[in-house]
């Protein structure tokens, strides 16, 4: 470690999902907007505008994320085939899912109490990124 770079944020969680985002800074403001997520480390970006990693904390999580380095073996590519689920109490999922739509998330499946017996819906995010949340039904 230089004296240029910060000392890095503490992981949160024992799983922790690192997205590769076409505008992993624009990514991190949305994140920030949309789920109140908090920024505690980032590289500075590059001459391209790119940053190799961002940390947030999102509910009680680490997520991090990055941009795409084609040059590096590492091509942008959409996301597809998972979503982060978020984990609520039936107090707050109401707050967080008009946050994230008036953010300008577009609604997947309206929230709803589903067949398991918990509220549950999903929103995609400006980036493709598929986002869950569910709830306790009171």
């Amino acid at each position: 470690m230089t004296d240029q770079t910060p000392p890095r944020a503490k992981v949160l969680g024992g799983l922790t999902p690192y997205l590769q985002v076409d505008g992993a800074i624009k990514a991190a403001e949305f994140y920030k907007k949309a789920f109140g997520a908090e920024e505690v480390f980032a590289y500075p970006p590059d001459e391209q505008g790119r940053t190799m990693h961002i940390h947030l904390y999102v509910n009680g999580s680490t997520l991090m994320l990055g941009d795409a380095y084609p040059e590096h073996g590492h091509p942008h590519q959409n996301a597809q085939g998972y979503t982060l689920q978020l984990h609520l109490g039936s107090d707050d999922i109401d707050a967080w899912w008009q946050r994230a739509v008036d953010a300008g998330c577009e609604i997947v499946t309206p929230l709803q109490v589903m067949f398991w017996g918990d509220r549950w819906g999903q929103v995609k995010d400006p980036f493709g990124v598929a986002w869950a949340m569910n709830a306790p039904v009171k």
